[in-house]
């Protein structure tokens, strides 16, 4: 092989060595999510500990080189990369039992996960692009000219990895078909290194990738628990139907949290009883005959639970709904009864699908896209409000479902706060008051229309009545005073329900 295709050669590595790390580092936000969500904990363990193994890797990679290390050890190191990306697959069915058991925070959680499958593949591919350098380095002297190229390859291939992982990979042939494509692929760049290698080296890597394979396959580690994997989500739907003492119904699981429960013959029948509230605030807050024929914009759309009792209740209402994953909305469509006919689905962002419509355009705005502890933070911003403001009819009624701790509900707080620069009348509803801390839905209502009343009782489906608990929730705990005012420039949604990732109340 001449100097220069072997230079070329080991850029090649270089570069898809790199994209193999990325790949791995996108994986890990959707292989851990079913277990412990996605926030920005979850992705600042995640570049923490990939980063961290990446530093400790190219370390080690210089120090190999100077130690005389050639291209035996570069393939070693490669196949090593691949044996222990697919024990990835491996090693989760053993740590996330364990993991589980401990009932750890949040954070402590995802960094275990992360620590535990990322961290040694991170560590090994890092010594690839030093070991290689320095090896190139034997064939061209022009020093700042090879270890700028190297970089730049690394780079390269991170950005491909990245990009080839996010937009197309997970979406087609899902996590562990990717995890395993790396593995593959780590073992087939690894071999022309090891052309050379005692011959005992590559067997042994085959056969030690074998056994892992079938251990893998016999923990299950191979089987997906998403029904469907999309850009956003882990999508599952499970039948909860003995849950429930009405007939069939069915749940949609995305990553870890249950988002809505539709029951297969009555559309109107809503168990979710922060669902349940938005609805009846609605009824209680509009004439009967206006009720009938309402103009509502749902953001996000989930099972579509309460946008089908809407149509199902009242057939002249004017439904639109704002859903940023189309494939949330076929599985709906497929699995949990959902008709769309009639309604007007726009699958992008709510905030930008909102902008585009018409001045006091919708008679209700109802806000559901929060997913558990993840916050969509541009939803909940000052400017966001005013937006909302803008498109409501003048009597327009807003609500929003939260997931905060009670009570000291600080996030909760923060956005009554946000949402009283554009609205007269911002309130807080519950069903029942906890007897301890806990995390739960609470409901926000916000309109410039008549105040809604202190207790509400429901006119439909199960009995239940909700409480307004606006002035104790305001005295409690935290002041209003020293909760920050959501804008665009400054959301600090993560401070806010920092127990939920800090203590046991994200579990």
């Amino acid at each position: 092989m001449s100097e220069r295709l072997r230079i070329s050669w080991y850029g090649t590595a270089v570069f898809l060595s790199s994209a193999f790390l990325l790949v791995l580092e996108i994986v890990a936000g959707r292989l851990i999510a079913p277990y412990v969500g996605v926030s920005l904990y979850t992705w600042t363990s995640i570049i923490g500990v990939i980063l961290a193994g990446l530093s400790l890797g190219n370390w080690l990679g210089g120090i190999l080189a100077d130690r005389g290390a050639g291209e035996t050890a570069a393939g070693i190191t490669l196949a090593l990369g691949g044996l222990f990306s697919l024990g990835i697959l491996f090693l989760l069915t053993l740590i996330a039992p364990l993991i589980e058991a401990r009932e750890l925070s949040l954070l402590s959680a995802s960094f275990l996960y992360v620590l535990a499958l990322f961290f040694i593949p991170g560590v090994l591919l890092g010594i690839v692009t030093p070991l290689l350098t320095t090896l190139a380095l034997k064939y061209d002297r022009r020093t700042g000219h090879i270890v700028g190229r190297m970089h730049a390859l690394a780079a390269l291939g991170s950005i491909l990895g990245t990009f080839v992982t996010g937009y197309w990979l997970i979406q087609y042939f899902g996590t562990r078909g990717v995890i395993i494509a790396t593995a593959i692929g780590l073992f087939l760049l690894a071999a022309p290194f090891l052309r050379h290698a005692a011959r005992p080296a590559l067997p042994a890597m085959l056969a030690a990738g074998l056994v892992l394979t079938l251990l893998t396959y016999r923990l299950d580690g191979f089987a997906n628990p998403c029904d469907n994997e999309s850009n956003y989500f882990c999508i599952r739907v499970i039948d909860d139907s003995g849950d429930h003492p009405y007939g069939t119904t069915r749940s949609l699981v995305l990553d870890h949290l249950m988002h809505g429960t539709n029951h297969a013959t009555r559309p109107d029948l809503l168990l979710a009883p922060y669902v349940h509230l938005m609805d009846e605030l609605v009824l209680a807050h509009f004439t009967p005959e206006r009720s009938e024929s309402l103009r509502w914009f749902f953001i996000g759309g989930g099972a579509y639970t309460l946008p089908r009792a809407v149509r199902a209740r009242s057939p002249a209402a004017d439904v639109t709904v704002a859903e940023l994953d189309p494939l949330v909305t076929r599985t709906s469509e497929q699995q949990l009864f959902l008709d769309t006919t009639g309604m007007r689905l726009l699958h992008a962002d709510a905030r930008i699908a909102l902008q585009r419509q018409p001045p006091a355009n919708f008679d209700v705005i109802v806000g559901d896209a929060f997913h558990d502890i993840s916050v969509p933070y541009h939803l909940v911003t000052r400017e966001f409000a005013r937006l909302v403001r803008t498109r409501l009819a003048p009597d327009g009624l807003y609500l929003l479902n939260v997931v905060d701790s009670f009570p000291d509900s600080r996030l909760v707080k923060s956005i009554m706060k946000t949402l009283a620069t554009e609205f007269t009348h911002v309130d807080v509803w519950l069903d029942q008051i906890p007897a301890e801390p806990m995390r739960l839905a609470l409901v926000i209502s916000a309109g410039n229309g008549p105040a809604p009343p202190p207790v509400l009782a429901a006119r439909h489906g199960l009995e239940r009545r909700w409480m307004r608990i606006t002035e104790p929730l305001r005295q409690t705990g935290t002041p209003l005073a020293q909760l920050p005012l959501l804008s665009d420039d400054f959301v600090p949604v993560e401070r806010l329900v920092s127990n939920f990732f800090l203590g046991d109340l994200g579990r």
